[in-house]
């Protein structure tokens, strides 16, 4: 009984709201307020981020709200549903309005209200992001701003209304140079923009931007490099360790000084490869996946690391032409091999090493400023091979310990296993079903048989041979292991076809939408740990849920995709409330517990 009266007793209260609130607009319209411009009590002013703008590219604005005197504008989201919220919109055939920002807003009790009401007053400054459309020519446009808003003062509420400003827009051509205005009042936006659509990402490509956006250009490159150091904790990045090891100490002969070369060119290698990534997204905009998560560069991966492999195995050596090695002050070989290696394994670590590197694509190509683009994926690249400079000087002393040319030798066959190890793994997308999951399992098998019963190198050597022998078994165990089926517990996904997605999401929480690939090691981590987990299953269980193969990244099927959801790396998941409204975007790997913090979060919204 309590409970129902409680219902009804909130059923009352809104009632008498929705009375009160017509009486005053009956007075309103009856003449009472007939002295008074609602227009007059807001005014906007727009300023933009940039001078200029690119076809295709994104444009930041501030809009500047002055609210007269005495009176107050309902936040972005009033607390009763009656209440008019005031919201951003544009008007042009050139630009789409992509997000928003709005700023905190007061609770403040009034004359007429029983209950605090969600308010803006003074001034305030409102965020937005617009996007060009592709097919803009270079020229001049007008944009309107339109800012729509109920005002009310102590005692009573205006009509909605809305308040206008037209600002001029240049599109540029990709050979003018853009520049940065008004970022005096860009660094005190909150640039954690919200989506239009209502729906709220996991906030890592924001928090960047707006990171980014607040700082100098030196502290922002000094968190970008420190942003690359820290990829290296992440699980695309973990094979390269063992393979620069083996590769710098198989080359090093002893000698820092070389080794420092060769460690400086594997790292100018990486930041080559991202510098070119940088430029193209800033001349581009495009997508991060295109360019690295397609079915051609996975095969190139695969054969770069096979041709390395040989070279573990003394089939051929890198050697560089003899002017050059006599300038490089006698060095004989390794030099190409080492910025070569460095090109490749930046495109190897590049698919999945996360939001960072996805936010950063995003920052730049908004800012559509190459030059820029060039130099902060030069900064992560740096980041992000400062570690490998280490390993390689570190490798030199692994060489210097007893017996060193015959270990070595052994050690190099090792490191040359993994590498084509590493080939199969990267060209297992490409393979049938049926046989995918063996390939691997197969291959172990056979490097462990190798290294028990044919390759006797430096078995005279006790540790050593001790420690072939153990990592011949672990090969072995894991092989069995991997081979044997195992019943796991897992969300039941259903393949994602643009005829399964239902037409309504009522009686249901939401959909979750997995975007993956084969070859995506954290989209395994992911099934392996998190969607495994029986309180995501459980969280998930009135969800419509599907898997949207990302892998054959070339194919029709998967571009219009990318396009449709604006796909910019793989692991992404989308988290949609039962109203349609995307709640959470979430790329890259999430422990279950977090996880489950935003299913319940679409749940609840």
């Amino acid at each position: 009984m309590e409970k129902i009266k409680d219902s009804v007793n909130q059923v009352i209260k809104r009632i008498k709201m929705k009375f009160k609130l017509s009486i005053i607009l009956l007075f309103f319209s009856a003449g009472i307020f007939a002295q008074l411009g609602p227009k007059d009590l807001v005014e906007i002013k727009t300023f933009q981020s940039f001078d200029k703008v690119y076809a295709g590219g994104e444009l930041k604005l501030a809009v500047q709200t002055d609210i007269k005197e005495s009176w107050h504008i309902n936040s972005n989201k009033p607390y009763d549903d009656f209440l008019i919220p005031t919201e951003i919109r544009i008007e042009s055939e050139n630009f789409e309005l992509v997000n928003s920002a709005y700023p905190p807003a007061e609770d403040l009790k009034l004359a007429f209200s029983e209950n605090p009401l969600s308010v803006w007053e003074d001034q305030i400054i409102i965020g937005a992001l617009i996007k060009v459309k592709d097919n803009v020519e270079p020229g001049s446009y007008n944009l309107i701003v339109t800012l729509n808003y109920q005002a009310c003062n102590d005692n009573s509420c205006l009509p909605p209304t809305n308040t206008n400003d037209t600002i001029n827009v240049e599109v540029a051509d990709r050979t003018t140079p853009v520049k940065e205005i008004n970022q005096d009042i860009f660094k005190n936006i909150d640039l954690s923009y919200t989506p239009v659509s209502g729906s709220s990402t996991s906030g890592s490509d924001n928090v960047i931007t707006s990171t980014l956006e607040g700082s100098g250009i030196f502290l922002g490159l000094i968190l970008v490099f420190l942003g690359g150091l820290a990829l290296n904790l992440t699980p695309c990045v973990y094979p390269l360790i063992p393979i620069t090891i083996g590769y710098f100490g198989g080359q090093s002969e002893g000698n820092t000084k070389r080794l420092l070369l060769m460690g400086l060119l594997f790292v100018i290698g990486m930041a080559v490869t991202y510098s070119i990534v940088g430029v193209v997204t800033a001349l581009s905009g495009a997508v991060f996946g295109s360019l690295l998560q397609n079915t051609f560069v996975i095969i190139f991966i695969a054969l770069i690391f096979i041709v390395l492999s040989l070279s573990m195995f003394g089939v051929y050596e890198f050697q560089l032409p003899s002017s050059l090695v006599n300038k490089a002050g006698g060095a004989k070989s390794g030099m190409f091999g080492a910025f070569f290696m460095g090109l490749t394994m930046g495109i190897v670590a590049a698919p999945c090493i996360g939001p960072f590197v996805i936010g950063l694509v995003t920052y730049v190509a908004a800012k559509a400023d190459p030059y820029y683009g060039f130099l902060l994926f030069f900064v992560l690249a740096l980041g992000l091979g400062t570690p490998y400079l280490v390993l390689a000087i570190f490798s030199g002393k692994i060489k210097k310990l007893p017996r060193a040319g015959e270990w070595m030798e052994a050690v190099k066959h090792i490191f040359g296993f993994i590498l084509i190890g590493m080939a199969l793994y990267f060209i297992l997308p490409l393979l049938p079903d049926d046989i995918a999951g063996y390939i691997l399992p197969l291959f172990m098998i056979i490097t462990a048989l190798y290294l028990l019963c044919v390759d006797k190198l430096a078995n005279r050597i006790k540790g050593f041979r001790i420690f072939k022998i153990a990592f011949s078994i672990l090969l072995l165990t894991i092989a069995v292991y991997a081979i044997i089926p195992s019943e796991r517990n897992e969300i039941p996904w259903q393949e994602y076809s643009e005829n399964i997605i239902p037409a309504t999401l009522e009686n249901s929480d939401g959909m979750i939408i997995d975007f993956y690939a084969d070859w995506c090691i954290p989209c395994k981590e992911l099934d392996a740990t998190t969607f495994s987990d029986q309180r995501v299953i459980d969280a998930a269980s009135n969800f419509h849920t599907f898997k949207a193969d990302m892998t054959q990244s070339l194919s029709p099927e998967v571009e219009a995709l990318r396009e449709k959801y604006k796909i910019l790396g793989v692991p992404t998941v989308l988290i949609i409330n039962s109203d349609g409204q995307e709640i959470h975007r979430v790329t890259g790997f999430v422990p279950p517990e977090e996880f489950l913090k935003l299913i319940n979060d679409a749940r609840e919204s």
